[in-house]
């Protein structure tokens, strides 16, 4: 059957009959009236290169949606030359074929009839359309002008036809019966009965294919006819002003062909019965005032269908391979003529639809176009949808006929009647499209175009922040928001990845404090140190934001970003450091997997690390001042030392037998007169824990408690205390005495007073009181390194410790003291985390 206006209107009104077909093309052009207005406020909001729809959708949705979505349109594109180049092959059959049954052709029925005969019938016609297509757009321009100029002489003949021709019989030969067998259809005129009789539908067996039709399968069929609206815009690239044409061009075209196919189809059930409608498609001729005309502009117009779909397929072809999506893949098709004239495209393009020709039937690949089509539509749609619903600035078309709503109908139309014409073509393509954008999305390269992803996220999260409320957190639902400030990340990507397992889907934030001064800088040098950053992020693997300043000291610098870090209610609550000590740094990044698994070099632009006899950045007192300051603004701390030996690949591949165990201190080692496991920051301590021990890598390890008892205080109750309070918090950890009599003894004796004297009794104050009485002075080294030989002799080795970290002084001039004793208490751990908490993080409520 022949897919043009005239012709294919018989087609669908014969089956279909008056009302379904009138029900059909209002379907039909819904969508593609929908599609036409995304199309035309996408075209209209900039300059539109080679390509058409796949130009628009891959600098709106990426180059992913753009690149898959870009071949199945050329791939539909190829389906559809190749189907029109089959209904002009079987028009000219009709007209000039010889007869079934009959062995000699008489009069102008010479062509002989066959697969192979048909199929060098197309591979002409096509050649025909080929050297159109290399020539140039310039002369296609005029070739389409000129058919336009024979289809609408040829509409115009056969709308007088229906009123000057007198009622007649036409004889039929049917293909599938004996020759001499003619049945005939009618032609009635304008008949009140015939209308009646056509008003139904009344599906019948197609006599090209043999094939039982239906609702989906004549639907499929017509669609096909109405695709041409794609065909302006596949010329983007070779109009001079496209976003002024296609636009005017686009909606002319729609119009015109929408009122052309309902007038025909109600011409047609008011005059030709369902005989001559379902019969012979090519009825048109028997009834024109000036039969050739017809033929000659029946053929035309599908000759004009069939290279417009060639050309269209080979624009985007050409883009495709001037994007370099897919490699080498398609550079063949980058070649183009002096004039710019894509031939290799248009070559490769011809040779695909050859290939096609080789179904036979158009029928055969129908369903496919269309779904291809339909597919298609949608996802121009779903960008201009996009488009509207990022809200960007730069969206501003000067089309306005559209809205959001527009764009979601005409998405859904072409979705639902995907499914209604081929649910298996329509999974197929669905199935296809995803591979596509798999394989594009982990091999295409990056691309400057500008992802709308982008744009809607921003949009969404913005609104999303907005509605969290920090009046209305709970303690039921805290995680930790970290802020780690990293000196040089050469020295710290272990550290980097220890802190991303603490987060617990918490906001992890990297600082870095920069020691300049923006006035005496022509720049800020932050802007070229933020790709370095990024690209460690993303090397790492860690889901992190950056976060870098300028600042005269770092405890300037910490102080700005313990401040401005974050946003709504997305704000770093635990700041974490690296500990300060005399170790020389190690440069772990150079031997990390993410680096050394590559043959590349560490491409990061950071500096080396220090050398273990320059100057530190900053001094001992200001590293304390740092810790004091996050805790009066409410902060918890976190001091992480040689982290940067923890092996966490090494640790897992252990995890079987034994598994790894984590030790918890709950107890501030650094004031034995006060050994409390149930106070703020210890219960803060048992939460990073846990939470380290929920992070996947680290589910086999276990929690091992150490509850320090003396002599005489009852251990047991205290372990079934302990127990109990584990027990509410839903944290599973062996609990382990540890008898300190003998460290607590070595501090009472440096001590004026027993325990429950006046020195007790004064640091017996609230939590919440930044000015801690100086317990500093009070605690020996002796005593620090009797604690440290403690936590250390207990086996086997953990693969991490967190212990008690004790508020600084008041007094200024012991930070270097506090900071000592520290050093002390931890020296040879291994991988520690000295932890202090400030906020209540656990709950024993639902």
């Amino acid at each position: 059957m022949l897919t043009s206006p005239l012709s294919l209107t018989g087609f669908v009104v014969g089956h279909a009959g008056l009302y379904q077909a009138l029900a059909m093309f209002a379907v039909a052009y819904f969508i593609i009236g929908m599609t036409v207005l995304s199309v035309c406020a996408i075209a209209t909001n900039g300059a539109l290169d080679a390509g058409g729809a796949y130009y628009m959708i891959s600098r709106a949705l990426g180059p992913e949606f753009g690149g898959s979505i870009g071949i199945m349109f050329f791939l539909a594109n190829v389906c559809g030359s190749a189907l029109y180049v089959l209904g002009l092959v079987e028009a000219v059959v009709d007209s000039f074929g010889i007869p079934p049954g009959q062995k000699e052709g008489t009069g102008v029925h010479i062509l002989p009839q066959s697969y192979w005969y048909e199929l060098l019938y197309g591979t002409v016609l096509l050649a025909l359309c080929l050297l159109v297509c290399l020539v140039g757009a310039s002369i296609y321009a005029k070739a389409t002008f000129l058919i336009f100029l024979i289809v609408a002489g040829v509409l115009g003949t056969v709308l007088v036809s229906f009123f000057a021709t007198r009622p007649i019989r036409v004889p039929i030969r049917l293909p599938h019966l004996n020759g001499s067998e003619i049945e005939n259809g009618s032609f009635t005129g304008f008949s009140l009965n015939t209308l009646q009789k056509n008003l139904g539908g009344d599906y019948a067996v197609d006599y090209t294919t043999g094939q039982k039709m239906s609702f989906s399968s004549v639907f499929a069929v017509m669609f096909n006819g109405c695709t041409g609206i794609m065909a302006g815009s596949n010329m983007s690239g070779d109009l001079k002003r496209p976003s002024y044409s296609i636009p005017r061009g686009t909606i002319s075209a729609v119009l015109f062909t929408y009122l052309v196919y309902n007038l025909l189809a109600f011409l047609m059930c008011a005059t030709c019965n369902r005989v001559l409608l379902q019969k012979d498609y090519g009825f048109l001729h028997d009834i024109s005032i000036f039969p050739p005309l017809v033929t000659v502009g029946i053929y035309a117009a599908t000759l004009s269908a069939a290279m417009s779909n060639l050309i269209g397929a080979s624009r985007i072809l050409y883009a495709l391979a001037r994007d370099d999506l897919f490699g080498r893949a398609l550079a063949l098709a980058k070649k183009t003529s002096a004039s710019g004239n894509p031939v290799m495209a248009v070559i490769l393009s011809w040779l695909v639809v050859q290939l096609v020709l080789f179904s036979g039937k158009l029928n055969t690949i129908a369903g496919v176009v269309t779904t291809f089509f339909l597919l298609v539509y949608a996802t121009v749609n779903l960008a201009c949808l996009a488009l509207e619903w990022a809200s960007a600035p730069n969206f501003r078309p000067t089309f306005r006929y559209f809205t959001w709503h527009t764009c979601l109908l005409g998405i859904a139309g072409c979705c639902v009647m995907m499914f209604l014409i081929s649910p298996v073509s329509a999974s197929a393509s669905l199935g296809f499209l995803l591979l596509l954008l798999l394989a594009l999305h982990y091999l295409s390269p990056s691309s400057t175009w500008g992802y709308i992803s982008q744009a809607l996220i921003f949009h969404q999260v913005r609104k999303y922040l907005l509605m969290l409320d920090v009046r209305k957190d709970h303690v039921k639902f805290w995680r930790p928001q970290m802020l780690l400030m990293v000196q040089n990340p050469r020295g710290s990507a272990r550290l980097i990845d220890f802190v991303n397992d603490l987060k617990k889907s918490g906001l992890y934030i990297l600082g870095h404090v920069e020691l300049q001064d923006l006035d005496t800088l022509p720049s800020d040098p932050l802007q070229s140190q933020q790709d370095s950053w990024l690209s460690l992020v993303d090397k790492l693997n860690v889901k992190a934001f950056v976060s870098l300043t300028l600042a005269p000291s770092v405890r300037h610098g910490v102080r700005q970003l313990l401040f401005t870090s974050g946003l709504g209610g997305m704000r770093p609550n635990t700041l974490v450091l690296g500990f300060y000590d005399d170790e020389a740094p190690q440069d772990g990044l150079a031997r990390h997997a993410a680096f050394t698994s590559t043959r590349e070099e560490v491409p990061l632009g950071f500096p080396p690390l220090r050398a273990p006899t320059s100057p530190k950045l900053l001094s001992a007192r200001e590293y304390v001042g740092i810790v004091a300051d996050a805790l009066k603004m409410l902060r918890n701390v976190l001091l992480a030392r040689q982290l940067e030996s923890l092996d966490k690949a090494w640790e897992l591949r252990r995890a079987a037998s034994p598994p790894p165990t984590i030790h918890v201190w709950p107890v501030n080692l650094l004031r034995p007169d006060s050994a409390r496991y149930a106070d703020t920051c210890s219960l803060f301590l048992l939460q990073m824990a846990c939470v380290l021990n929920m992070a996947r890598a680290w589910r086999r390890a276990r929690l091992r408690l150490f509850l320090c008892v003396e002599a005489g205080t009852m251990p047991h109750a205290q372990e079934e205390k302990l127990r109990q309070l584990l027990k509410d918090l839903r944290i599973q950890a062996q609990i382990q005495l540890v008898p300190w009599d003998a460290i607590t003894r070595l501090h009472w004796q440096t001590c004026r007073g027993p325990p429950g004297g006046p020195a007790e009794e004064e640091e017996e104050e609230e939590e919440g009181v930044v000015n801690f009485p100086t317990n500093t002075t009070q605690v020996s080294d002796e005593y620090v390194c009797a604690a440290n030989k403690l936590v250390l002799e207990q086996s086997p080795a953990p693969a991490v410790r967190f212990l008690y970290l004790p508020r600084p002084p008041a007094d200024t001039s012991l930070y270097p003291l506090y900071l000592h004793q520290l050093e002390l208490l931890t020296r040879g751990l291994g991988p520690t985390v000295l932890v202090h908490g400030v906020s209540a993080v656990t709950s024993t409520q639902l």
